[in-house]
């Protein structure tokens, strides 16, 4: 499994409308591509003092690289990828891409 965690450290003046829709799209998209597992997103909520800036984010998680190499080459998630860059702080030194492979186990 992949898990794909994207932190962004929005703008000050950041319209929350197109935020929102750029959530909604990525949502859209990732129900019609295969192996998409999960996807959240949301703002940050000081759990601990260790955000570094980031006040937004979203985690996707795929069954394997080839589910993410399919996410990442299609011109959907390029455009809203586009458009989230554009809410960034400093635009795309505003945001963190980390993605890990994952082996499931008992907890």
């Amino acid at each position: 499994m992949i898990s794909h965690v994207v932190a962004l450290k929005l703008a000050p003046d950041a319209a929350r409308a197109e935020l929102d829709a750029v959530m909604d799209g990525l949502g859209d998209l990732v129900s019609e591509l295969n192996g998409v597992l999960l996807f959240h997103h949301g703002a940050e909520i000081a759990a601990e003092p260790l955000a570094r800036g980031h006040d937004y984010g979203l985690v996707l998680q795929f069954v394997d690289r080839a589910a993410l190499d399919e996410y990442a080459a299609d011109s959907t998630h390029k455009a809203l990828g586009a458009r989230l860059v554009a809410l960034c702080a400093g635009g795309i030194d505003g945001l963190t891409v980390f993605d890990f492979e994952t082996q499931e186990r008992d907890a």
